[in-house]
This record gives C-alpha cells, sequence and structure tokens, in this order.
C-alpha cells in the first residue's frame, strides 16, 4: 500500500514535471503544479484502489495517472495568440 501511493506521488511528479517542461508559458507557479500533479495521482489512486480493490496495482496507477493529468489540465490558461475581440469590442 505505501509503494503503490509512492509510485502514484512519483508519476504524479513525473506528468507535473512533463507538463512544466512542455507548457511553461501556459502554466502558473512550479510549485503550485508540482503540489497539483502528485494531490491528484494520490487522490486518482486512492478512489480507484477504492473502487477495484487490493489486488489491481496497474489499474490503480491508471487511475492515479489519469485524474493527475485532468487535475494538471485544469491549471492550464489559454494561449495568447487565441484572443479574438468581440464583434462589439
Amino acid at each position: 500500500m505505501i509503494l503503490e501511493a509512492l509510485g502514484s506521488a512519483l508519476l504524479g511528479l513525473a506528468l507535473a514535471w512533463a507538463a512544466t517542461h512542455r507548457l511553461s508559458h501556459r502554466l502558473p507557479a512550479r510549485p503550485l503544479v508540482f503540489s497539483t500533479g502528485i494531490a491528484g495521482a494520490l487522490f486518482g489512486d486512492f478512489v480507484t484502489h477504492s473502487a477495484l480493490g487490493p489486488g489491481s496495482i496497474l489499474l490503480s496507477l491508471l487511475g492515479a495517472a489519469i485524474v493527475s493529468a485532468a487535475s494538471l489540465s485544469l491549471l492550464l490558461r489559454p494561449s495568447g495568440h487565441l484572443r479574438r475581440r468581440s464583434a462589439t469590442a
């Protein structure tokens, strides 16, 4: 159980690092991104582990990755070149 939580936290950290490396211009401060990635992975692991039971470590890690990626996607800001003026402006 502890190794599963540690693995999901490392998975969330890796996803957060990849997001900051690839999309740093569209994300807030790095500490917020890293903590969101780790917290999302731990929460995803908890939910998946609770739903499926203790025998499915790989599926729990998959759930951790999905929830972590979804949490990180909520931090994305729109890129600057897609902004358009409204017709009334």
